[in-house]
């Protein structure tokens, strides 16, 4: 098991299906691990520039909330890969609307005696003011949360002032309606070759999904990067999107906001002007 990193808990990585029950890895199991530690790879130079920081400052416990966390394998990895050898307070929130994965989290984490977790069975959207969380959290993760279950964890981490943003969108439904609904009415714009044909509409709505979702960011003066989580090979729905908050304020957030008014008036699509212009 040369592929693990030292101190790596292997009960974990049975747990997670990445080695089978006896400890072994074949193919399948090693292209899973090299995904895991892919993700890690972009994740951990956040962690540790917040926790340095944090620390110098004498501002901890530092906090990491988990939207749509499903089986919280992201929190999971990234305690046992990352915040078991701190010597600083830190504390995960993993936050999922279904009762019975929180219950499983909740056994593993007995099990592997991963104290510093908490998992609060709630939606995105209710999180925000629940009194289980902290006013103010620093790194805030949603990896494949569906449709518009990303734009509520992007308001939560607006509103809790989170000092960096991960987000892996999935399932993006609701603009390509909306461009679908409102096709008729653009045909004599020749824009709307660009997502004319129904495939097209799919899979434009999701990209027009996105860029408005960086453009948010950008004009509550966050530093936006995208790019891929993984080859196209393992997984159509591998965008990633990082954003921090630099420690001067951009002055690109009122242009920002200007072209999230002028796309939304473009495609017709002002419906969504209350998603993407008051949080």
């Amino acid at each position: 098991m040369t592929d693990l990193k030292p101190g790596q808990s292997v009960e974990l990585l049975k747990e997670l299906h990445i080695l089978t029950r006896d400890g072994k890895m074949n193919q399948d199991s090693r292209r899973k691990l090299k995904q895991v530690y892919h993700l890690y790879n972009f994740i951990e130079p956040l962690l540790s520039g917040l926790t340095n920081n944090l620390i110098q400052s004498n501002k901890v416990p530092i906090s990491l909330v988990d939207h749509g966390a499903g089986k919280s394998y992201l929190g999971f990895i990234l305690y046992d890969l990352f915040f078991k050898k701190l010597n600083s307070e830190f504390h995960i929130y993993g936050i999922e609307n279904r009762k019975e994965l929180i219950e499983k989290s909740l056994m593993l984490q007995k099990k592997l005696n991963f104290k510093h977790m908490s998992f609060i069975n709630s939606s995105v959207n209710e999180s925000k003011t629940s009194t289980l969380l902290p006013e103010h959290v620093d790194l805030v993760t949603a990896l494949h949360a569906c449709d518009t279950a990303t734009d509520d964890a992007i308001s939560f981490a607006l509103y809790k002032k989170a000092q960096h943003i991960v987000l892996v969108p999935c399932c993006q439904a609701e603009v390509s309606a909306l461009l679908r609904q409102n096709k008729k009415f653009s045909l004599a714009n020749p824009l709307v070759e660009l997502y004319r044909h129904a495939l097209h509409t799919r899979e434009f709505g999701s990209h027009l999904t996105n860029v408005l979702r960086c453009l948010l960011l950008e004009a509550h003066g966050y530093e936006v990067t995208v790019t891929e989580l993984v080859g196209y090979e393992h997984s159509m729905k591998n965008e990633l999107i990082i954003a921090t908050l630099p420690p001067q304020k951009s002055n690109s957030a009122k242009k920002a906001n200007e072209r999230i008014k002028a796309i939304l008036s473009e495609f017709k699509i002002q419906e969504l002007s209350h998603r993407f212009n008051n949080f």
